[in-house]
């Protein structure tokens, strides 16, 4: 699909259809080869490692608003030659590793003192230097990545429900100070007002989604993407498989979505480490949050944020990152299913050792009771291959 948002505009442009299909198919390997070793690596390893990854992930977003260059307007990536790095996609999975060890420390936060300390102050504080680069958008992801976090932890309903509340207050602060952002609400209130100025890719948008109708006006035969579609390969990409690939490709797209959401939240409640409950839950949260804010974007359900949509658009940052987030994810599947499989082996030695008759009060746990399942939910190093 990036190919076939940008292979027109780019041999326009600068006569190489091929140069956005090279960079995010490097972009793509390195992040399987990513994906790979997380997946080996047992994820107890990254707990210790969070805090320096924050300290990284907070020097890169200072560094960024100091020294980045100006592009379109904003100072989000560093530029090496043809390679760019976006130091808040990395703040999104430093501060997701960082929160699920200090929340499985620790009881859930019980008043909003408890979730401020240190949680709460962190996340703002990023999501302070986010927005100002400004990246409206990956503030969200994060705010919504945190809020999952926090429901698997244990909140309860008030306090989740207040500093929501919050979150969103500063959300509409933050599009209320920003003039762009105020066009970016109306517009998406009624695009059609002003087809031609705010609401240009909101409508675009809509007739490239119409265009397609059941099945699609096939792969690489869409027109809105030539200069038509602003940022068809980022955040647009979705109006690009709809008119290509019509109701039954968009309908694919979110069902693959769906798919990842009940595979990744089904680790996360059926995993016994707290750590990698919350982890498992933050990662499948911040994938499928993205992706349901961009879909709702795109398809005039919400106003436009920015927000790519993950796997799908054009980017490498967040490429690598999510890519490596779901070799974390897998990792934390296979050690559950090696913890299941200690439970069982040893739940049958209690059966075979135990005397016929009634259990005495020395007698060994029934099979996957708590005493038995605590035993064995102890973080083990999961070796290679395993």
């Amino acid at each position: 699909m990036v190919f076939s948002a940008t292979s027109a505009s780019a041999a326009l442009g600068e006569g190489d259809p091929m140069r956005f299909l090279v960079k995010q198919g490097l972009y793509a390997g390195a992040g399987l080869v990513l994906l790979a070793v997380f997946t080996r690596v047992d994820y107890h390893v990254l707990r210790p490692l969070a805090p320096l990854l924050l300290v990284v992930a907070f020097l890169g977003c200072v560094a960024v608003l100091a020294v980045a260059p100006s592009i379109n307007g904003a100072h989000r990536w560093f530029v090496f030659g043809p390679v760019s790095v976006q130091p808040a996609e990395l703040a999104k999975l430093a501060v997701l590793l960082w929160a699920c060890a200090v929340l499985s420390r620790r009881p859930a936060p019980r008043t909003l003192g408890e979730l401020m300390k240190p949680v709460g102050i962190v996340v703002v504080l990023f999501g302070g230097l986010i927005v100002i680069e400004p990246d409206l958008g990956t503030t969200i992801s994060l705010f919504v990545m945190i809020a999952g976090i926090l429901l698997v932890s244990g909140v309860r309903f008030r306090l989740f429900a207040l500093a929501t509340s919050l979150a969103l207050g500063a959300g509409l602060l933050a599009i209320w100070m920003e003039p762009y952002r105020r066009e970016r609400v109306f517009s998406f209130l009624d695009p059609w007002k002003d087809a031609q100025g705010a609401g240009f890719q909101n409508v675009q948008a809509i007739i490239g989604m119409g265009s397609g109708g059941i099945t699609g006006e096939g792969l690489g035969q869409g027109i809105q993407k030539v200069n038509f579609l602003p940022e068809a390969h980022t955040d647009m990409i979705f109006a690009v498989v709809g008119e290509e690939l019509g109701f039954v490709g968009s309908s694919l797209v979110i069902a693959a979505f769906a798919v990842f959401a009940w595979a990744g939240f089904r680790i996360a409640l059926h995993s016994r480490d707290p750590f990698g409950k919350r982890l498992a839950a933050g990662i499948t949260t911040l994938v499928c949050g993205q992706a349901a804010v961009n879909l709702a974007a795109v398809l005039g359900m919400a106003p436009l944020t920015g927000i790519p949509l993950p796997f799908v658009s054009y980017g490498g940052s967040s490429l690598l990152v999510l890519l490596s987030a779901v070799g974390v994810l897998l990792n934390i599947a296979v050690n559950e299913r090696v913890v299941e499989a200690r439970v069982r082996d040893r739940g049958r030695g209690n059966r075979r050792s135990r005397p016929s008759g009634t259990r005495g009060r020395g007698s060994a746990p029934r099979e996957g009771s708590d005493r038995d399942v605590r035993r064995h939910t102890r973080p083990r190093r999961v070796a290679a291959g395993a």
